[in-house]
């Protein structure tokens, strides 16, 4: 058994929650932690932040941070916050 710690649990207008995790370096690792976490909570908002979106998952890799959170179905967005994020959330 293990405990999901997110980066930032933020409440929203309409009383549900928003997960956040802020990533910089995203390792093969924290990419399986994270199908993982996901698998066992599908009903989490669980949205990814990185510093560098577009950086490849490893040397000669196609496929940027941007692009595997697309492909497993978490919204993402760079280094801000995006506005649209910020109105879905309770003052």
């Amino acid at each position: 058994q293990h405990t999901y710690t997110p980066d930032f649990i933020l409440k929203k207008k309409d009383g549900s929650l928003m997960y956040v995790e802020a990533k910089g370096y995203f390792d093969s690792k924290t990419r399986s932690k994270m199908l993982f976490v996901k698998k066992c909570n599908p009903d989490l908002d669980i949205r990814m932040m990185f510093q560098h979106p577009k950086t490849k998952l490893k040397k000669g890799s196609k496929t940027s941070y941007g692009e595997w959170a697309d492909r497993h179905g978490f919204p993402w967005c760079g280094p801000v916050f995006p506005e649209t994020w910020v109105e879905e959330l309770a003052e």
